[in-house]
């Protein structure tokens, strides 16, 4: 399995990936989306812009709305911001939630037409290593998105640097990657305590790594981009003998399986 990396913010069109990609946004984008399936979202729709948040919530009534723009201020209007520990006390019990973030949910609808496309971040590490590897893959590209003008991306960087390692059959330890998060340029925002809206709690759950067996799916559904959990270790595997399209395995019938 080869992997290779590419940075959001400098694409080259020439090297567009095709097979699996990794699209990772550790601070915060999927880690809050890790958090709000766990408080009980039925799905998450990640949307480009505002507008088309606030339109996709006309036609999904009962939908709950997270994001921020560019440097972590939340959007107004908006019911959450891009903070995962605000959704860690939430309940979202059957609710789909639509996500409009800068960095992570421009990335995901950049590479939506990949044969298979994750979320990524460190919270998720090992279980997206697994469905990786029970995919197997050609290639899987990581899209490294929180490198910006005034940010190294470190904290991305490492993350898939920790995806690489668990690949390659390495034992990597989990407290060398956490570290490169809360030291990243980004992370060091979080400890300033200089903005409210960069709370050090969303830094702490964001650098806790493989905090959550299920790895992140998209998926086109109804022409909507979608986010689904995969099964977890204790769940039904992956079914064999199908064909993957977009991060999900069809059954004979052309189906995906209905993971909660």
């Amino acid at each position: 399995m080869r992997t290779r990396r590419l940075f959001l913010n400098r694409l080259d069109p020439a090297q567009e990936p095709t097979d699996a990609v990794v699209v990772i946004d550790v601070l915060r984008s999927f880690t809050t989306a890790a958090y709000g399936f766990a408080a009980g979202a039925s799905a998450i729709y990640p949307v480009d812009t505002i507008a088309g948040a606030f339109r996709l919530q006309r036609q999904l009534p009962d939908a709950v709305t997270t994001g921020a723009i560019g440097g972590g201020d939340p959007i107004p209007g908006f019911d959450f911001g891009n903070s995962p520990s605000a959704l860690r006390g939430a309940n979202l019990a059957g609710r789909p939630l639509i996500q409009t973030t800068a960095a992570g949910v421009r990335g995901l609808s950049r590479f939506r037409h990949a044969r298979a496309l994750f979320a990524g971040s460190l919270v998720l590490g090992r279980a997206t290593a697994r469905a990786l590897l029970e995919l197997d893959p050609a290639e899987v590209c990581f899209v490294v998105t929180g490198e910006w003008v005034d940010r190294d991306g470190d904290e991305d960087i490492a993350c898939a640097d920790y995806l690489d390692a668990l690949l390659h059959g390495e034992d990597p330890d989990p407290a060398v990657y956490a570290a490169r998060v809360r030291n990243s340029d980004f992370g060091r925002r979080f400890l300033a305590g200089t903005n409210r809206n960069l709370p050090a709690e969303d830094l702490a759950l964001c650098a806790q790594v493989d905090g959550f067996d299920f790895a992140l799916l998209a998926s086109h559904r109804h022409g909507q981009l979608q986010l689904h959990r995969s099964p977890t270790r204790h769940e039904d595997k992956l079914p064999t003998g199908s064909v993957l399209r977009n991060g999900l395995m069809l059954h004979d019938n052309g189906c995906a399986p209905a993971w909660s």
